[in-house]
């Protein structure tokens, strides 16, 4: 991977912790509970997988360390538009 390739891996990364969200696969996941028990600040990550729903909390770090203790890859990341420029342009 040349290093321009690994900056633009870095920066679409980087994007994607800023402007994304905690998006769960319901069919991977055992409800074991290691997302919700490692949380720093105590979302109840096991519902949302139970349930199929993004983490919409706004108390949400994004620190992924859901994602990154889930033992079965439930958990993931993924770009909302929820701050993309299109929602305040006025026409």
């Amino acid at each position: 991977m040349s290093l321009k390739n690994w900056l633009e891996a870095a920066e679409t990364k980087r994007q994607v912790l800023v402007q994304g969200q905690v998006v769960p696969d319901p069919s991977r996941c055992v409800q074991c509970g290691v997302c919700t028990f490692h949380c720093p600040i105590g979302i109840d990550i096991r519902r949302h997988a139970w349930i199929g729903a993004p983490v919409t909390d706004s108390r949400c770090l994004t620190c992924g360390e859901c994602v990154r203790r889930c033992p079965r890859g439930v958990l993931s990341f993924e770009r909302t538009n929820l701050f993309s420029n299109s929602r305040f342009t006025t026409g």
